[in-house]
């Protein structure tokens, strides 16, 4: 699993455990398991955030574990043209390339650690695949794309985009020196990750490895969250078992504890694990498809300014397809 790494975890600033009969543990309320499907053209996913309340997940609503799958020459798959509104879309590579390109003109191209992070807002068109080259040769496609909501206030803001490379990313070790912490955004202990959000939120891609520990300390008024991308370990207070594509929610607290398992796979030597909380909305929720809505006229009105064109319209010279 490449994105980011270091060779010495030792030079690297170590997270403080937080300590003291006043620093209450996070329990676990569920560990769900995330089924798997497919995604745009057919490549696979693990939905995360499947059977879980919307409540105990907001301020995000979807997260979509792309891969890890090992394309052959001409397989690799993405997704066609589609629109958004009234949300963010935030799109990590932890292995491979992804090329995006919208109906603004904007694009960029995102491979091992980069992070893409669109605010949608009113809304906008954009497809998202593989550069033509690695259609042609094949390889490894791994990472996952995280909505997060807006508030009312924020879903009507002008599309923009933060193109966050693997090399921007707080590089931080647990407090044992046995575990690499990519803060890519949000604070944690003083360190701060480069991504700038609308909605208070933190998001970490740790890799703990064989008995090690990582307990963090954690803003009591956010949620959190952690999807295990591989391996097995234990979380929380009571130690719950968990393993590759589980979900583990985790009640009110303000520190959250995460060991790895002594004996690993020899596919997945390391307990890799995406850390998710963020200060809830507590607004409703209309989600249809492509758009996050608070009602359900909101929800026709996107689909109906979708139909019109005014979210955009696909470029000259461009398919409604993936193939340019």
């Amino acid at each position: 699993m490449p994105a980011v790494t270091v060779d010495n975890l030792l030079v690297l600033p170590r997270i403080t455990e937080p300590t003291g009969d006043a620093v209450r543990e996070r329990g676990v309320a569920s560990v769900t398991t995330a089924p798997q499907g497919y995604e745009g053209e057919g490549f696979p996913v693990r939905r995360a955030f499947a059977g879980v309340d919307l409540r105990l997940l907001d301020p995000f609503v979807h997260l979509d574990q792309m891969g890890e799958v090992e394309y052959a020459p001409g397989e690799p798959k993405g997704t066609p043209w589609h629109p958004h509104r009234g949300f963010e879309t935030v799109t990590y590579m932890i292995d491979g390339i992804l090329e995006h390109e919208d109906s603004q003109g904007g694009g960029g191209v995102i491979s091992n650690g980069d992070t893409q992070w669109m605010t949608a807002g009113a809304g906008i068109l954009h497809i998202e695949k593989p550069p033509e080259h690695l259609v042609t040769s094949g390889g490894v496609f791994h990472g996952f794309q995280l909505w997060v909501n807006l508030p009312s206030k924020d879903k009507f803001l002008p599309p923009a985009y933060q193109d966050l490379r693997g090399g921007d990313v707080a590089l931080l070790a647990s407090a044992d020196g046995g575990s690499l912490l990519r803060l890519i955004a949000g604070d944690i202990d003083g360190h701060r990750g480069p991504g700038s959000t609308h909605t208070p939120m933190t998001m970490v891609h740790a890799t703990i490895q064989p008995g090690s520990r990582v307990r963090l300390p954690w803003r009591a008024d956010f949620n959190a969250l952690v999807y295990v991308l591989s391996g097995r370990g234990r979380f929380g207070a009571e130690q719950r078992p968990a393993e590759t594509g589980q979900l583990v929610v985790f009640g009110p607290g303000r520190a959250i504890t995460m060991a790895a398992d002594d004996r690993q796979e020899t596919r997945s030597p390391e307990l890799d694990v995406l850390v998710l909380g963020g200060r809830p909305i507590g607004e409703p929720v209309a989600w249809h498809g492509p758009f996050v809505m608070n009602t359900r006229a909101e929800l026709l009105q996107a689909f109906e300014d979708f139909q019109a064109g005014r979210l955009g319209t696909i470029p000259a010279g461009r398919t409604a397809s993936s193939e340019g």
